[in-house]
């Protein structure tokens, strides 16, 4: 008998020292409105609009959860969101290290690394950025960079269409321009300047779509 009550009489004396405030942060914390109602692992899939493919969507793990009416999906290893036209022609991609989406509202949040290409391979750069799907733009309020074929913008808040097309940062800071090859125009002697080449850590999407996919409702 001693065996049993002496941790039932230290937990006891444990519980009546917390502070109400405490315990409601513990409630909360094992609460199941606060769990994922579904996990998914090497998640893949495909979007369609009247049978043509508009969307891949790839990410390593997509939890899903429902509370109080609103339901959103959690993608706490990152994702990469390829956009197609009706041709299967990508038209633009979205990679992160983490991101959110909001069923109802038709709203995407990415943190972490973003990288944001274009069909030109123009690449946007910045650690926060949300995707309004309903109205097909995006927007962010962070520093941004944006890298193409013979310059480097930087700046802060960016607005722009969802395929990276039509653009304007709300705070330029600096442009880089990077010497482009062309025969035509003889470089300075000594010279060593060359086209940037893609960094490691951008996206890198196939041109055409997967014909088949798991699909998730």
């Amino acid at each position: 008998m001693s065996r049993i009550a002496v941790p039932v009489l230290g937990t006891a004396i444990l519980f009546f020292a917390c502070k109400k405030n405490d315990i409601d942060k513990i409630k909360a914390f094992s609460s199941p409105e606060n769990l994922p109602i579904l996990e998914a692992t090497n998640f893949e899939t495909l979007s369609t609009d009247s049978g043509t493919i508009r969307f891949l969507l790839q990410a390593p793990k997509l939890l899903r959860f429902e509370n109080e009416g609103k339901t959103f999906h959690e993608f706490p290893e990152g994702l990469l969101l390829t956009k197609y036209d009706e041709n299967h022609n990508i038209t633009s991609s979205i990679k992160a290290d983490y991101a959110k989406e909001f069923i109802k509202e038709e709203k995407w949040e990415a943190k972490n690394n973003v990288i944001v290409t274009n069909e030109k391979g123009d690449s946007l750069k910045t650690e926060h950025l949300i995707w309004d799907e309903k109205h097909e733009t995006i927007f962010t309020e962070e520093y941004v960079k944006i890298i193409s074929a013979d310059k480097i913008i930087t700046g802060t808040g960016l607005t722009s269409d969802q395929n990276m097309q039509n653009w304007k940062i709300t705070n330029p800071k600096g442009v880089i321009y990077v010497a482009v090859d062309n025969k035509n125009q003889p470089q300075p002697t000594g010279s060593n300047i060359e086209k940037p080449a893609a960094e490691i850590n951008d996206p890198v999407i196939s041109k055409k779509p997967p014909k088949q996919a798991v699909t998730f409702n």
